[in-house]
C-alpha cells in the first residue's frame, strides 16, 4: 500500500513524503472531499487539518503529474479532441480535452471560448507537448477546422460526431468530481485539478475491460510503485 511505504522526510514539513503523498493520490484517484482525506488520515493516527491537505494537494499534485508526463509512453497515432461545457461562478466555460487511440488523456485547457482561436491555442499546446499525430477526430465544430489547417494541414481531420466517442466518454470522471465539488470555484482550479487527476487516471486506470484479473493486479502494482517513485522525487 502506498501509505505503508516508509520514504524520507521532506524539508520543511514534519510529515514524510508517503505521508504527504497519500492524500495527494487519494484525492486524485478517488472520489474523495478533502475532508473525507482528513477523516482517513485521523483514522491511522495522523492529526493533519484539511486546509493542510489542499496545500499539499495544489503544490506537489502538479509536480507528480509533470513526471507521469514526463514518463509516458509515446500517445497512439489518431487523437479524439473535444470540448464541454463546464459552470464556473456562473459564467460559462469551456473544458477542451484530447484523447489518443487508447482513451487516455493527453491534454486538457479551460478557456472561455469556444472560437477558432480557442481550438487554435489548445491544438498549439497539444503539439508542443506530444508532436503532430496521424489523424485527428473531432465532433462538427467549425473551429477544428480552421484550426488544423492552419497549425497541421497533412494531418488527417476527421469531423463526424458518431467518430469522437471516445473523447466525449472521457468528461464523466470529470463531472463526477464537478457533483462534489459543487462545481469548480475558478478557471485556475479546475485547470490545475484536472491535469493533475488526469494524468493520476492515466497511471491507475489501464482499461480494466481488456485485462485479466491477474494482469489488472499486476497493472495496479506497476502503477503504485511509479507513483511511490514520483513521491520521492517531490521537492518543497
Amino acid at each position: 500500500m502506498i501509505f505503508s511505504v516508509q520514504s524520507s522526510a521532506l524539508k520543511g514539513y514534519r510529515f514524510p513524503r508517503s505521508v504527504i503523498g497519500y492524500p495527494v493520490w487519494a484525492y486524485h484517484r478517488s472520489a474523495l472531499s478533502l475532508r473525507d482525506i482528513e477523516d482517513l488520515l485521523a483514522e491511522r493516527g495522523i492529526t493533519v487539518s484539511h486546509e493542510t491537505i489542499r496545500d499539499w494537494v495544489a503544490k506537489f499534485g502538479t509536480q507528480i503529474a509533470a513526471k507521469i508526463r514526463r514518463d509516458r509512453a509515446k500517445p497512439a497515432e489518431k487523437w479524439h479532441l473535444d470540448e464541454v461545457v463546464i459552470t464556473i461562478s456562473g459564467t460559462k466555460h469551456w473544458l477542451w480535452r484530447a484523447v489518443d487511440g487508447n482513451g487516455d488523456t493527453l491534454e486538457i485547457l479551460v478557456q472561455s471560448r469556444r472560437n477558432a482561436r480557442a481550438a487554435k491555442r489548445f491544438l498549439r499546446k497539444l503539439m508542443k507537448r506530444w508532436g503532430a499525430p496521424r489523424v485527428i477526430v473531432t465532433d462538427k465544430l467549425r473551429s477544428y477546422r480552421v484550426a488544423t489547417r492552419e497549425l497541421c494541414p497533412g494531418v488527417d481531420h476527421r469531423s463526424h460526431k458518431g467518430l469522437n466517442n471516445r473523447s466525449e466518454a472521457s468528461h464523466r470522471h470529470t463531472r463526477r468530481r464537478e457533483k462534489i465539488f459543487g462545481r469548480f470555484k475558478s478557471a485556475r482550479q479546475a485547470q490545475m485539478f484536472l491535469s493533475v487527476h488526469d494524468q493520476t487516471a492515466v497511471l491507475f486506470r489501464p482499461k480494466r475491460h481488456r485485462l485479466s484479473a491477474a494482469d489488472y493486479r499486476r497493472k495496479q502494482t506497476e502503477a503504485q510503485g511509479l507513483w511511490v517513485g514520483y513521491v520521492g522525487e517531490i521537492v518543497a
